[in-house]
C-alpha cells in the first residue's frame, strides 16, 4: 500500500502544480472581469488555498507514509482523507453539468480521468483505514 500512497503524493503534488495555469488557461483576466472585486478576489484566492492543500496532502502520502498506515492518528488522517476525496468524487459525478464534458473528447477525457483518480483515492485511503 506504501506504492499506492507515493503514487497518490506524486499526482496530488502534480495537481496541484496545474493550478498556477489555471488563470491562463481558463481565460480569467477576460472571464473574471465582469465580476465584482470581492467574487474575483475570492474565486483567485481559493484556487490558491485549494491548491495548497491539495500539496499539503500530496507531501503528507510522500513524507510520512508509514505513519498513515500504522499508527491510530494515520488511519484517522487517512479515513479523513477517504471522505474528502469521496465527496469530491459525488461533485465529478453528479454536480458538475455533463454538459462541460458530452461531446467533447479533450474534456470526456480529463472527466473520465479525473473520475478514476478520485476513485482510486478513495480506495487506498479507506484501505490504509480499515486494515493492517
Amino acid at each position: 500500500m506504501y506504492i499506492h500512497l507515493k503514487i497518490i503524493g506524486s499526482l496530488l503534488t502534480s495537481l496541484a502544480l496545474l493550478h498556477l495555469g489555471f488563470p491562463k488557461y481558463f481565460n480569467w483576466n477576460n472571464d473574471l472581469k465582469s465580476l465584482s472585486l470581492i467574487n474575483r478576489q475570492m474565486m483567485k484566492t481559493h484556487t490558491f488555498f485549494i491548491a495548497l492543500t491539495i500539496i499539503l496532502m500530496g507531501l503528507l502520502c510522500l513524507l510520512v507514509t508509514q505513519d498513515l498506515t500504522q499508527t491510530q492518528l494515520g488511519k484517522k488522517l487517512t479515513f479523513a482523507l477517504g471522505i474528502f476525496w469521496l465527496i469530491r468524487l459525488y461533485f465529478q459525478i453528479f454536480v458538475y453539468s455533463p454538459k462541460l464534458w458530452k461531446g467533447k473528447t479533450f474534456e470526456t477525457y480529463i472527466h473520465l480521468l479525473f473520475t478514476l483518480f478520485w476513485i482510486y483515492m478513495c480506495v487506498v485511503f479507506f484501505y490504509c483505514t480499515f486494515t493492517y
